[in-house]
């Protein structure tokens, strides 16, 4: 069964780039466009898609406007935003994950049309697969609630196991930890929401700080870090090049750079931000920071493994292992993507894998537990 998509854009070159470059996937059709919101809420309720790409911008009725009359309407129609690169793009983007948006890419600006389509497909394409994967997920859980018996198979398929997993919040008895000065979350597709899940059940007086890399371009993580720290009781800010942590601030890897953690003759603990390239095409990138903290503080960290499509994360989680640090993963129920968590499982890396509503929970536990 194919994934039906409605193409909704004010402009007819985005509509077109955008339509050329689904045509051209496997299981994927495009069953109709709109130029604007108030077209694309007709074609939403009359044709039923099973996901939207939405621009933001649009004439009579925006994208986050067509977000909310889904919501209101408890349509089950998904959407992927396309937005500017741009501060304001950002902001747009974060309220439109906030409404339910699946994931958003940013619309390219180069010189040739090609070029463009190359960027949007590049972009586009995985993120097509990973709610065609999530749609499938879901219709077997849906089976499954109708029938007990076949059911049980299927969910032990879609289900991860996990040597590393012997009961959801319990620790692998082969745990070592010196202690835990700080914790460090990687996180991408469904990171925004995820965050301002955990994040705000951090208490103010915390005692470490945290240091997040979160799957985003430029611009746009200052966003993200505005819109945390209005809901939580420790800081939240982009963090900056040279930066000495703190207890009780969380710190956000700018969208486009790499981020890692120095260590200082006088004890003290540096963000370095840097130009250096991509690692899993992610720049900033998970396993760069995770990498740079086995190496400099074994034993120090508690590491967090979420949401988010590939496998960032994983090589780092292996050397922050060898290091004797404690690794937490989401689980599959509550990820939007189960892609990085699996890889870190699947690895043997994780030490507990608990659900998204238990992950500050057992951070806190642990840095109690530590130190």
């Amino acid at each position: 069964m194919s994934l039906r998509v409605l193409v909704v854009d004010d402009t007819v070159l985005y509509r077109k780039i955008v339509s050329d470059v689904i045509s051209e996937l496997p299981d994927i059709e495009v069953i109709g466009t709109a130029s604007n919101g108030k077209i694309a809420m007709e074609r939403i309720i009359s044709m039923r898609p099973d996901l939207v790409t939405l621009d933001m911008e649009m004439p009579e009725m925006g994208g986050l406007d067509v977000l909310r009359a889904m919501k209101e309407r408890s349509l089950e129609t998904g959407a992927i935003v396309l937005s500017a690169l741009t501060r304001k793009g950002g902001d747009l983007t974060l309220r439109a994950l906030e409404l339910g948006a699946f994931d958003f890419i940013t619309k390219p600006s180069a010189d040739s049309m090609d070029e463009n389509k190359a960027a949007i497909k590049d972009a586009l394409a995985p993120l097509l697969k990973a709610y065609a994967n999530r749609m499938e997920i879901r219709s077997i859980l849906r089976s499954a609630l109708k029938t007990a018996e076949p059911a049980v198979k299927q969910i032990e398929q879609i289900t991860c196991s996990s040597t590393a997993q012997s009961s959801l919040g319990e620790t692998n008895k082969t745990v070592s930890c010196s202690r835990a000065d700080m914790v460090v979350i990687g996180i991408s597709t469904g990171g925004p929401n995820a965050l301002a899940t955990v994040l705000p059940k951090l208490p103010a007086d915390l005692g470490v700080p945290v240091l997040i890399v979160q799957h985003m371009p430029p611009l746009f993580t200052q966003s993200l870090a505005e819109s945390l720290d209005a809901k939580c009781a420790i800081r939240v800010k982009e963090a900056e090049n040279d930066e000495v942590i703190k207890k009780n601030i969380a710190y956000i890897a700018p969208g486009g750079k790499q981020m890692k953690l120095i260590p200082k003759p006088d004890g003290t603990r540096i963000i370095r931000i840097t130009d250096d390239p991509p690692e899993n095409n992610c720049k900033p990138s998970v396993d760069y920071l995770f990498r740079s903290v086995a190496h400099g503080f074994p034993g120090c960290a508690t590491a967090v493994i979420m949401t988010g499509m590939g496998s960032d994360g994983t090589l780092g989680l292996r050397l922050m292992k060898r290091n004797k640090c404690f690794v937490i993963a989401q689980d599959e129920a509550s990820c939007v993507v189960f892609g990085m968590p699996k890889e870190a499982i699947n690895a043997g890396v994780v030490d507990i894998v608990v659900p998204l509503d238990r992950i500050a929970d057992s951070i806190y536990k642990t840095i109690n537990r530590y130190n």
